[in-house]
Formats: C-alpha cells, structure tokens, sequence
C-alpha cells in the first residue's frame, strides 16, 4: 500500500497568528458592528446627569410619628411627606383662639350700639325717679301747712319727709347710672386697647397654626423620593432633613467643551444629548457657562480631546424629558446652535 504523504510541520510563529485568527475577526466584527449602531457624533463632548435635591426639614424638632412615603415613591404637589409630633403646637393653637374669642366678646361689650337701649331704659328709671320726687316734695309740704294748723300729727309729717328724701336718694341714683353708661359710650381708648389685644391674639393664633404645618410639611412640587433618613418613632433635631426629593425640573446637564469651543457658546443655545438605554436623544438649553476655565477632570476620558483646559457648561433638559435620566447618569453631549427669534419668544 502506498503510504499517504504528511503533512509538512508549521513553525510555531504560523501557528499562532492561526490562532489568533479567530479573535482577530470577532474584534474586527465588534468593532464594525459598534460603529455602524452607534450615532454618536466624532464632536460630541462628555458629561454626566447632575440632580438638584430638595431636603425637606422641619425647623422643630420632635419625635417622627408619621412616614407615609419610602424611598423610590412619586409624590405629587402637595402629598403629605411625614409628620412630626406636635401636641405641644397643638395646644397652643386651642389657646389662642380661646384668648380670639375672649379678645372678640370684649369689644362686643365695650361697643356703643349694644348700651343704647339701656341708657334709654336708665333715662326713664331717672325721670321716674324725678317725678316721684316731686310728688313726695308736694306731698312735704302739703303735710307741713297741716301741721302748722294742727290737722294731721307730727309722724304724718315725719313720714312724707323720710318719702320726700327716699325719692331724692333714688333720683340721684338713677342720675349717677345714666351718667356711668353715658361715659362708657365714648370708651375710644378701651375699644382701642382691646382691638389692639384681639390682633395680638389673632397673630399668636396663626403662629401656633403655622408650627402646626411645619411639623407635618407637604411636597412642594411633583417629584421622585430620593431617600428618607429617619424611622417612626425615632426623635427628629430641629432642621434636620427627613426626606430628600428630586423634581424632574432639577435634573440637568453637566459638560465640558475646551476652550477654543467656549467662545461659540451662549445662554440658551439648544444642545443634544444622548446616553446609554435612554432612547431617543434628549434636547436641552444652556444655562450656565463657568467664567473661569479648569483642567480636565480625571473621570472625563474624551478620545478626541486636544487640549486640558476645559469650561463647565449647564444644559436643563424638559422636565419631560429628564424624567428618563438619572443622576450620575454618563452622557455624549451635541451643539445644535442658538435658538432662533421666535423660539426665544
């Protein structure tokens, strides 16, 4: 049998560039295939997703009784976010508005148009008085004449002098209590001072409302619970933050363009941003170019990078729009240009 022939040896510098033939095709294969998927411009420049936190706090301390949210919930404008425990607040509320009501029935008493009906009624007890005492006078001396002519005793007498001098005595009485009431209509000091203590007593009652409310705070806008530091039960430092909310509006982008690119820059100029699982690109408006130039910061690795001096520049996405970025978030940032005229408007 004819032996079959072998096959000639290969040099060991072949065999590996055989092997890594493979690997070669699938980095080329990558490689091809990244740039074909991904759109991100040559000039785009690099940045992150920057949030604006909302502490909220109380500025009383107390123990935590309430802690309707956690951590990842959406709140709307105007949720209850925790409730600290305000019995002491409380108490001062029931007492102001009793000091109110206290405040209010003394100006009622003290005002004129209630003491005109009884000034009337006093008038007339006087008058009366005043009448009576004319009688009992007529009556005196009608008695005396009898007298001097031996008619009638001396007690008789006696008797329509103590009526003459009672009647005097209750007319004097009646005159002093139309007086007093007279005198009190034109109290304009008293009225005055206790006005001045129903403001006082209106002013301690809103004070003591308002501690109320800012024990048990609501969210001041539509926003994501960022994080809670406290439990129920545990006790709350006045000031201390007890959640942290983030508002899509507070979210926005942070980037660097070296300086040769700034000078192109302006306020409200339309930029494009793009990250990784966000989608569709996200548009954004400058608000803010740093005045002072900084170096490149070491997290910010840009291949087309040519020079180290660098300026922060702030873009704010839609609140629409930001609501698909996260804080930390990488991003490959585009110039669009300046708005034109109408957009401005």
């Amino acid at each position: 049998m004819t032996p079959m022939p072998r096959r000639a040896a290969r040099s060991p510098r072949a065999r590996r560039i055989v092997a890594c033939r493979p690997a070669l095709a699938c980095l080329l294969a990558a490689a091809a295939l990244s740039a074909a998927c991904s759109d991100r411009s040559p000039d785009a420049l690099q940045g992150y997703v920057e949030g604006e936190f909302v502490l909220v706090a109380s500025p009383y301390g107390g123990t935590l009784q309430r802690l309707p949210v956690a951590r990842g919930d959406t709140v709307k404008r105007g949720d209850a976010l925790f409730a600290i425990e305000d019995s002491f607040e409380q108490a001062a509320v029931d007492e102001a508005q009793a000091r109110v009501q206290a405040a209010q029935a003394n100006i009622e008493n003290l005002s004129a148009s209630r003491r005109v009906a009884e000034i009337d009624a006093l008038r007339q007890q006087a008058a009366a008085a005043r009448a009576s005492l004319s009688l009992s006078e007529e009556t005196l001396r009608q008695q005396q004449r009898l007298r001097a002519q031996g008619f009638v005793s001396q007690a008789s007498l006696d008797a329509a002098r103590s009526a003459r001098d009672r009647d005097a005595a209750q007319l004097a009485q009646a005159q002093a209590q139309v007086r007093n009431a007279e005198t009190s209509i034109g109290r304009e000091p008293e009225i005055a001072a206790a006005r001045a203590e129903l403001e006082a007593a209106r002013a301690a009652h809103e004070q003591a409302a308002t501690r109320v409310e800012q024990k048990a705070p609501t969210a001041p806008a539509d926003a994501l619970v960022s994080d809670t530091y406290f439990r129920v039960g545990e006790s709350v430092p006045a000031g201390a933050p007890v959640v942290s909310l983030l508002p899509p509006q507070n979210l926005k982008l942070r980037f660097f363009v070296p300086q040769a690119q700034v000078g192109a820059l302006r306020i409200g100029d339309a930029v494009r941003a793009r990250c990784d699982g966000c989608g569709a690109p996200i548009d954004a408006r400058i608000v803010f170019v740093a005045p002072r130039a900084e170096y490149t910061p070491p997290v910010i690795y840009g291949e087309h990078a040519r020079q180290k001096l660098v300026f922060l520049v702030e873009a704010r996405p839609s609140p629409t729009a930001a609501a698909r970025l996260h804080p930390g978030q990488p991003v490959d940032v585009e110039r669009l240009g300046a708005p034109q005229p109408e957009e401005r408007r």
